[in-house]
C-alpha cells in the first residue's frame, strides 16, 4: 500500500555529477568555521583552535550546471551580504569515528560551493552567544557547481582557490592552506555525527570575504572543478 502524506513531500534535492547521468542526492550540508589561518585573522582570530561546524539544510542549496549562470534572491533582513567561497567534498559511503588515514576513501567527489553569509546578522548572534543559523542556514545560502568524482578531481587538495567579484579578485589561496585538511575534518566530523551517503562539506573560505549587491557576479574557481558563477538578483 502506497504511503500517504497530508501533503506532496519537495523533491530530493541533487546535484549532477560530471560524466554521469545519475545526480547525487544531498542529505545534510555541513560547514566548517574559520579553517583557513587568514581568514581567521581577519575575523578576530589567530591560532589553531580546534574544529568547529555549523550546519545548512538541504534546501539551501542553489545547482548551478557546468557553463551556466546561476541566480541568488538577495536574501531579506540583511544590509551584508557576503562572499566565501569554498572547496565542497561529497560523501559517498558514510561511517562514524572514521580515522583520518581512511578518511578519503569515503569521498564521492569534489565541487565549488558558495557560503554566502548575512554577516550583520551573524555578528548580531556571536555578540548575544546566540546561535548563528538566522546568518548562515537561510535560502538560497549554498550555491554549488557539479560534482567532479574523485577519480578525476586531480590534486584538488592543493588547488588554487579563488572568488571574483565583476571580474576583480576578491579571495585567493589554495587548498592546502587550510587549518584542518579534509582528512582530519572527516575524522572530527564523524567523531560528533555519523556521516551519511550524500553529505556535503563545506571546508572553509580563505581571506578576502566581503559584501556583494543586486547585480554583482561571483565566479568562484577551485583548480580542476568547473567554475561556479552566480549572480545576485
Amino acid at each position: 500500500m502506497a504511503t500517504e502524506f497530508v501533503f506532496t513531500p519537495p523533491p530530493v534535492v541533487s546535484i549532477p555529477v560530471v560524466g554521469q547521468t545519475a545526480r547525487f542526492p544531498v542529505h545534510r550540508i555541513y560547514c566548517v568555521g574559520r579553517n583557513y589561518e587568514d581568514h581567521a585573522k581577519e575575523m578576530g582570530f589567530t591560532g589553531r583552535e580546534p574544529p568547529f561546524f555549523f550546519m545548512k539544510p538541504a534546501d539551501a542549496v542553489v545547482v548551478v550546471p557546468a557553463g551556466e549562470t546561476g541566480s541568488m534572491a538577495y536574501p531579506t533582513l540583511t544590509k551584508n551580504l557576503h562572499h566565501e567561497i569554498e572547496l565542497v567534498a561529497a560523501i559517498g559511503t558514510g561511517g562514524k569515528n572514521i580515522a583520518a588515514a581512511d578518511a578519503l576513501k569515503h569521498v564521492f567527489g569534489y565541487a565549488v560551493g558558495l557560503d554566502m553569509t548575512r554577516r550583520d546578522l551573524q555578528n548580531d548572534m556571536k555578540k548575544q552567544g546566540r546561535p548563528w543559523d538566522i546568518g548562515k542556514s537561510f535560502e538560497q545560502s549554498a550555491p554549488i557547481g557539479p560534482i567532479v568524482p574523485a577519480a578525476a578531481a586531480g590534486d584538488v587538495l592543493n588547488a588554487e582557490i579563488s572568488l571574483q567579484v565583476g571580474g576583480e579578485d576578491r579571495q585567493r589561496s589554495n587548498v592546502s592552506k587550510l587549518i584542518w585538511n579534509l582528512a582530519e575534518t572527516i575524522e572530527h566530523l564523524s567523531a560528533a555525527w555519523e556521516l551519511q551517503p550524500g553529505d556535503l562539506i563545506y571546508t572553509g573560505t580563505p581571506e578576502g570575504v566581503a559584501a556583494v549587491v543586486a547585480g554583482d557576479t561571483l565566479v568562484g574557481e577551485v583548480k580542476g572543478l568547473p567554475a561556479l558563477r552566480v549572480t545576485i538578483v
